[in-house]
């Protein structure tokens, strides 16, 4: 027998309803939490500390001239992409024959998110074509010659604008200066000097020529600043620092809310049992 005559069925109806709603609405809630509890689990949270010589509150100078490759475009990506990383806060001068200021000081690192897109190769869309890099906003007017005279004297005097005594200048570029522009270049550098700016330089696929050269002159400029203790300048960026996982609190806690999901369909959603007095 599948089934016992019972008079006062129709007095249990509204109570079998709501029950079937109950269990409906606890299934559609478990299979969303399982869902985003495999999401959490397949993405866990990462931190990555950056391998750059920077510090929140530095000036980056950026070199994006002619000479810059391919490869040096993403180098460049890699290096906006740990800036970002970083969580500070920067000033950006971009520079080529003429500098310009692009973020001031003091700029929220996710600002450089939307730069990294240019330097950043797009997936293969067609077999046989290699994809290029997007047309930046500065290849077509800004790209031409190198000065990086331009862009660390324009550093520097936002950062005397700004009364920034601490911050350092960061260069990143690939080294490769006009040489008429030296004797500018040494007399910049000697201003930093003079100044107290500490400079760094961060050499993208620099010939060893070019890297010796710029050495000596952050070194040179490092004498006097007040944080020559951080150490001499970078020398070519290896590859990124391994990442370190977080305590996985989104997940522990998705799981404990499928968890409780269960228990609260057992309870409220238990078929009917009938037994013996």
């Amino acid at each position: 027998m599948t089934a016992i005559p019972f008079s006062g069925a129709s007095g249990l109806r509204a109570t079998a309803r709501r029950t079937r709603l109950v269990r409906v609405a606890l299934g559609v809630l478990l299979v969303a939490l399982v869902l985003v509890t495999a999401r959490a689990a397949h993405r866990p949270h990462t931190t990555t500390a950056s391998a750059l010589p920077v510090h929140s509150g530095d000036m980056i100078v950026l070199d994006l001239s002619a000479s810059i490759s391919q490869d040096t475009y993403s180098r460049i990506g890699e290096t906006l992409r740990q800036l970002v990383a970083t969580g500070g806060r920067y000033g950006l001068v971009v520079f080529s024959g003429v500098a310009y200021e692009a973020l001031p000081p003091g700029t929220p690192a996710s600002a450089l998110q939307p730069l990294v897109r240019y330097f950043a190769l797009p997936a293969q869309t067609a077999p046989g074509v290699a994809p290029t890099f997007p047309v930046n906003p500065w290849s077509a007017t800004f790209s031409g010659g190198t000065k990086i005279s331009a862009g660390l004297d324009l550093a520097r005097t936002l950062l005397i604008e700004d009364h920034l005594r601490h911050a350092s200048v960061v260069l990143v570029s690939d080294l490769a200066d006009d040489p008429v522009d030296r004797n500018r270049l040494n007399d910049v550098v000697a201003a930093y000097r003079q100044q107290g700016t500490p400079l760094r330089v961060v050499p993208l696929n620099a010939s060893s020529t070019d890297a010796a050269y710029f050495a000596h002159l952050s070194a040179t400029a490092l004498k006097n600043a007040p944080a020559a203790q951080s150490g001499a300048p970078a020398a070519e960026p290896a590859a990124p620092p391994p990442a370190r996982a977080g305590f996985p609190t989104l997940l522990v806690v998705l799981a404990v809310a499928v968890a409780g999901a269960l228990a609260a369909n057992e309870f409220w959603s238990a078929r009917l049992r009938w037994r013996a007095r």
